[in-house]
């Protein structure tokens, strides 16, 4: 691996400088390993488990017993009944890890100091589910090697981002996503553990709730979150303790938004790309550059619709369907999914840009347009657009909008909803956007 120190504090690979902040209690790394131990004794035979705990420091705790008892962590996208036991079923002799069970491993008895488990770096520690954004998820094996060359990495350029006066002190991360993401998990487990990251327990989603986990923690703070996050702390105006980095990641972030965040609160606002089948590989500092910045030692093929991903710690190349054009330099610019781009009369769009351009209209505050399902018979698929935009009508929407775009994309139906039906790291699951268009 190149690209000089990946650690933030000298302590990759080492989870002796694991620091978790949990009731306002820190929780260091003996007894952190004592309540994984006592819960590893607990846990049935098994070949994996569902870590649904809804905690980050259960969840934490959680993963650390299965690597002890040497069972993988299943990630399910979601915890609806019928997806969880789709996931179960997927994985026969598996079961359930919730906060109950963990929170009865948390005054263990005195036990002789128990050292983090030597893992293999082929082991399997994690099956991650693809969102369902596209379709049916699906399930993405990921080994430790793997997960340790990818933190490496995320650490490495969150300290790019640190003011070197900062550097010297250990970070804290606070979230507001949940762990069971890939994102989260990466961010907020496994930095934690191995990269001498501290890390809040909380996962606040309003304004206020973020503000008050952030003063309780120590400086440097870095804002684990989301674009969907971040526009609902610029709308409210809520001042934050000071920030030193901002990380987002799930969805595009636009350039106004970062550029917005990063005058107000004076944090660099640092976007990573990258997914369930590969993890994070590559970065960009969002408010003064467009291309990405890959993780050292990746490579991208252009391979027809898509692009084909490649890595020294990948067990091998995985196709994304996204569309990028490749630079001279080696950096990109993601010009959108193959999923994404939609053809109606000859024309081609992007609906990630036709949803930019219905949230750029006044009074729209959250929107996504997206394609129907084929009808059969039908020369074209339509597009549909759910919007949340309160004092407006749909035709007060669309005529605003129409300007913006060739009549051709003008989304047939435009929904006016409440709010979009998100999951927990603000992703829209096709058929939950189905369902939301048909009531």
């Amino acid at each position: 691996m190149t690209g000089g120190d990946p650690s933030l504090t000298g302590r990759q690979g080492d989870p002796r400088g694991l620091m978790l902040l949990a009731g306002r209690a820190v929780v260091g790394i003996d007894r952190f390993m004592a309540m994984a131990g006592a819960l590893a004794m607990r846990l049935p035979d098994g070949p994996a488990a569902l870590n649904l705990c809804e905690r980050r420091d259960n969840f934490l705790v959680a993963f650390v017993a299965l690597l002890i008892r040497g069972q993988a962590c299943l990630l399910p996208p979601s915890r609806a009944p019928a997806v969880v036991a789709e996931v179960m079923e997927e994985h026969p002799g598996s079961y359930r890890l919730e906060d109950e069970l963990v929170e009865g491993s948390r005054d263990p008895a005195p036990a002789d100091r128990l050292r983090f488990p030597s893992i293999p770096s082929d082991r399997v520690v994690v099956v991650g589910y693809t969102s369902g954004s596209t379709g049916r998820p699906q399930p993405h094996p990921k080994t430790w090697g793997a997960f340790g060359a990818a933190m490496a990495f995320n650490a490495s350029r969150i300290r790019e981002a640190l003011r070197p006066e900062r550097t010297h002190s250990m970070p804290w991360i606070l979230a507001t996503v949940p762990p069971q993401h890939m994102y989260g998990m990466e961010l907020t487990v496994l930095l934690p553990l191995l990269g001498g990251v501290g890390v809040h327990a909380a996962r606040p989603l309003y304004p206020a709730d973020i503000a008050a986990a952030l003063e309780e923690l120590p400086g440097p703070r870095i804002l684990v979150t989301t674009p969907v996050h971040l526009r609902a702390l610029l709308q409210s105006s809520q001042p934050l303790p000071p920030l030193d980095v901002v990380v987002s990641a799930t969805a595009p972030l636009d350039r106004d938004t970062a550029e917005a965040v990063e005058r107000r609160h004076g944090a660099a606002v640092v976007e990573f790309f990258g997914s369930t089948e590969t993890c994070v590989i590559a970065s960009r500092r969002t408010a003064c550059e467009d291309a990405w910045r890959p993780y050292p030692g990746v490579t991208l093929q252009p391979a027809g619709t898509g692009t084909r991903v490649g890595a020294p710690w990948f067990g091998s190349t995985v196709l994304l369907q996204d569309v990028l054009d490749l630079r001279d330099d080696g950096r990109f610019v993601v010009r959108g999914r193959n999923a994404d781009l939609v053809e109606v009369g000859g024309k081609r769009a992007s609906l990630g840009d036709l949803t930019r351009r219905l949230l750029a209209v006044p009074g729209v505050s959250d929107a996504i347009v997206f394609q129907l399902d084929r009808t059969e018979g039908a020369a074209v698929q339509r597009l549909a657009a759910l919007v949340v935009a309160e004092g407006l009508t749909e035709s007060q929407v669309l005529a605003a909008l129409g300007p913006a775009v060739d009549p051709v994309f003008l989304p047939r139906p435009l929904v006016l909803v409440r709010q979009l039906p998100r999951n927990e790291v603000g992703k829209l699951p096709r058929e939950q956007l189905l369902a939301a268009l048909r009531h």
